[in-house]
């Protein structure tokens, strides 16, 4: 096989997306799990309103994008999914695993609406994002049904798995605290299991950042039990 040179590219940030998440534990798995809102803001050079031409008529968008918080990390060529329980190997090229050689992640989410912002441009606002704030962009392209959708598609080792969920148990008057525009985002993310599929103690208590609040919650069998809602200094 005939070897052509190496060609060394540099990605361009396009855009931030803003989405819940401070940190990376809690964020849902896949995009379109969780309808929690976001937005994409680009940066300065590709605030042009012209660069968004069209994509109004369109439902759907990939978002081409880094694992940021993977950076650095040690390379292997196999990694172990959390669906499987934390402890099966399997190669990295058949996982959507961060921890990949060029941290690139691809994820399919709704647009919303774009936003004509006097500041920052065009703002997409879009739902179902599976990002950490902040998650730089390098493309967007729109979704296309007719190519985009394979309905004969056979997900492998993932497929049993996309029916898991838990029942969600808040404590009395437990999501007063949070704003209402939040209760549907937030119990569709507990509801996914937010733990490291390899951890399954009963006793431990779990914490995931989200909006301006720390959640905390124990996970017995099939039901996932709030335990705790903290906001600044806040508690009950």
């Amino acid at each position: 096989m005939r070897e052509k040179a190496s060609i060394s590219s540099t990605i361009t940030n396009i855009a931030r997306i803003h989405t819940d998440f401070p940190t990376k534990f809690g964020v849902p798995r896949q995009s379109g799990l969780v309808p929690l809102e976001a937005k994409i803001v680009f940066e300065p050079p590709y605030r042009d309103p012209s660069a968004v031409r069209g994509l109004e008529g369109f439902s759907h968008i990939w978002l081409i994008w880094q694992f940021s918080e993977a950076m650095g990390s040690k390379l292997s060529p196999t990694v172990r999914p959390p669906r499987l329980g934390g402890n099966v190997r399997m190669g990295v090229f058949a996982t959507r695993s961060p921890f990949r050689p060029n941290h690139l992640g691809l994820s399919s989410v709704k647009l919303e609406r774009i936003e004509r912002h006097p500041q920052w441009g065009p703002v997409l606002h879009v739902l179902g994002a599976d990002m950490v704030d902040q998650t730089p962009i390098f493309d967007i392209k729109p979704y296309l049904p007719y190519v985009d959708s394979q309905p004969d598609a056979v997900g492998g080792f993932a497929a049993p798995l996309t029916a898991h969920k838990l029942q969600v148990v808040f404590p009395e008057r437990g999501l007063d605290l949070i704003p209402e525009s939040l209760h549907r985002g937030l119990c569709s993310l507990l509801e996914q299991d937010p733990r490291p599929g390899y951890v399954q103690d009963p006793n431990r208590v779990f914490g995931i950042s989200f909006a301006d609040f720390d959640i905390r919650f124990t996970v017995t069998q099939n039901i996932l039990t709030v335990v705790q809602i903290i906001r600044r200094a806040d508690t009950f």
